[in-house]
């Protein structure tokens, strides 16, 4: 992971909550996008010196304690506290990904193959760190192939959801899937991100740069929840992330409901119940 994630992410949330917000003044000398570091120390109880470090990616080890004190200073929902724990557990070395990139990562292990195979008839994908679909089951071919999602020599999630009008009638929420895929991109961040991010903002536009910059805390899941098949319907889904490791990411598609599972069923040619829905 690169340095400075976990900085950035409280930087950006600092900068979004505005004094009023915490019951501060705003005054009439701030020149300082939401709240100052010295205002947000004194909410969490912690030093401007020790915030400063954290933001500045110097001290990236802090303790539970901590991390909850400025949680609850910046009054960050459910979602920003996952994804607040995720990167703390990533900058004290719990890497989702290898750090220096992963050149062979396209090489899905014969192992995981296996897996893929097991899994048939789910819907299921191998993902690389920047969203590329590297292998998957016929289930999930039959399931998005039809949506425009496969197509090209390396069908890739981000620019699909940025860059193909399809994606935004063939995925039932948009927004979800495009925080979910710039959510993904900055857990997995390597070496090699910000080379990544300029390419992507250059190619993607500005929709894709603002939503890096402003941090969304979507579910790192893909940000497949519903999608508009031509032939059965809208198909709501469950995404359950498996790490395979080698900065490949396995990710299986249940049916989230019971009219899921049948329009999936019908999708696979399975017998009524044969793909089991994630709450009964």
């Amino acid at each position: 992971m690169i340095e400075g994630e976990l900085g950035s992410f409280l930087r950006a949330r600092r900068e979004a909550v505005q004094p009023e917000d915490v019951g501060l003044p705003r005054g009439e000398r701030r020149r300082t996008p939401g709240l100052r570091r010295s205002e947000l120390a004194t909410l969490a109880g912690i030093s401007v010196e020790y915030l400063t470090r954290l933001e500045q990616g110097r001290d990236r080890r802090p303790s539970t304690q901590v991390v909850a004190a400025v949680a609850d200073a910046l009054r960050l929902d459910a979602g920003d506290r996952l994804h607040l724990h995720q990167l703390v557990a990533l900058s004290q070395g719990t890497e989702l990904v290898c750090g220096e990139g992963c050149p062979g990562e396209r090489d899905v292990p014969p192992g995981l193959l296996s897996v893929l195979d097991r899994l048939e008839p789910t819907p299921a994908v191998v993902v690389g760190r920047r969203t590329e679909l590297v292998a998957w089951t016929d289930a999930f071919d039959r399931l998005v192939r039809p949506l425009g999602m496969l197509e090209g020599e390396q069908p890739d999630l981000l620019r699909y959801a940025f860059t193909d009008e399809r994606a935004r009638s063939a995925v039932d929420n948009w927004s979800v899937l495009a925080d979910a895929l710039v959510t993904w991109l900055h857990l997995q961040s390597g070496a090699d991100t910000g080379a990544v991010v300029a390419d992507l903002s250059a190619s993607l536009g500005e929709e894709f740069s603002s939503r890096w910059e402003s941090r969304p805390t979507g579910t790192p899941d893909l940000g497949l929840r519903a999608v508009a098949h031509p032939e059965v319907g809208l198909v709501r889904i469950a995404p359950q992330v498996l790490l395979a490791g080698g900065g490949l990411t396995l990710v299986v598609l249940l049916p989230e409901d019971a009219a899921a599972q049948a329009a999936l069923d019908r999708l696979v040619g399975m017998r009524p119940g044969g793909l089991r829905q994630v709450s009964p």
